[in-house]
């Protein structure tokens, strides 16, 4: 066998062998998703482990329970900011339904007289309703797909603190789980500093425009950070519907708490985000968002949130066999490199 047949072959079975691995993954995901955060997690508190043992001169064991109170705090926090935002969209669910049908009203207003006349008052009446509840249905939807993966946090925690205790710090890894470990790790530890830095510019914009919700859409900005390009613009768009159903919110309100934001994303995304992160994963910007849809369609908004540290890994793990390097190489946007040479 030549070797561009046994190519095309490594190849066929490199595609049923991931067509199988992602039946199985959507078979396994309610284990599966929990393991896999919790192995992410665990990497970024790892970092924290060591950074107090390194710095602070603290022994592992008081490290480690430092940073698994830490860790709890956290999933409670989370927790506690989901619900009460369920709870505050319930309570002010009156008050956007009267301001979207007085909205609805003036927008009714400006259709002329003649074609007025035409719309039976009824079908104004029925389509008032319907919107409202799509608008209400929509927040209600993104809080509980985000409440639905931090209602798994007991699980999480629990693999994490399994996770972090058959860890040893002084112990480091090495060949392919070594350098994933490595590489994933300084993917996460900034890209969580990235995010946290973005949801506090956006909670505090927001809480000084004085929007409902604040709190919350400041809590979505730093998770949705974590998916490229596609998170930054659901973020800055998620607190359109409360914007335009709060009586309090003026014009001039509702453009800055669109503009505003947007212009962070926008700043940390293309200026900030390529500066501090670089090449880090070495992943193509088309692998990244087929990555993105692959691991969405899999896991829904959990994959999505794990999709580039996922794919990371396995291009680093194809990346040392010969069979699978091409793969490798194609991910990470090398295609020159096996290309024929040509003729003179």
């Amino acid at each position: 066998m030549n070797p561009s047949e046994q190519r095309v072959q490594t190849v066929c079975l490199v595609l049923l062998t991931t067509i199988a691995t992602g039946v199985t993954l959507y078979w396994l995901r309610p284990v599966m998703i929990p393991f896999v955060l919790a192995l992410f997690v665990s990497l970024i508190l790892s970092s924290i482990v060591e950074f107090q043992q390194r710095r602070l001169k603290l022994p592992r064991a008081a490290a480690m329970l430092a940073t698994t109170v830490l860790a709890a705090f956290a999933f409670g926090l989370l927790a506690l900011v989901i619900s009460a935002s369920v709870g505050q969209l319930t309570a002010n669910s009156g008050a956007y339904n009267q301001q979207f049908a007085l909205l609805l009203g003036q927008i009714v207003a400006l259709v002329p007289e003649n074609l007025r006349s035409l719309i039976p008052q009824t079908d104004v009446t029925h389509l008032t309703q319907m919107t409202a509840r799509t608008v209400g249905g929509m927040l209600l939807g993104t809080t509980n797909a985000v409440l639905g993966v931090l209602s798994q946090s007991t699980l999480v925690l629990i693999f994490v603190i399994f996770l972090m205790l058959g860890g040893d710090s002084n112990r480091r890894a090495s060949g392919v789980w070594g350098e994933s470990e490595k590489r994933v790790k300084r993917y996460l530890v900034t890209k969580a500093a990235i995010s946290a830095a973005t949801g506090t510019l956006v909670y505090l914009t927001l809480a000084l425009l004085g929007i409902d919700l604040a709190l919350a859409f400041g809590l979505f900005a730093f998770l949705l950070n974590f998916i490229p390009s596609v998170g930054s613009i659901i973020a800055t768009l998620l607190p359109l519907p409360v914007v335009i159903v709060s009586p309090e919110v003026s014009g001039t309100t509702a453009v800055l708490a669109l503009v505003i934001p947007g212009s962070i994303q926008i700043v940390v995304g293309n200026i900030l985000d390529p500066r501090i992160m670089g090449e880090s994963l070495d992943l193509h910007p088309v692998v990244v968002l087929i990555s993105l849809i692959f691991w969405g369609m899999l896991w829904g908004i959990a994959g999505a949130l794990m999709a580039v540290p996922v794919t990371a890994v396995l291009k680093i793990v194809m990346e040392k066999f010969e069979g699978t390097r091409v793969i490798a190489d194609v991910m990470a946007g090398r295609l020159d490199r096996w290309r024929s040479p040509e003729p003179a």
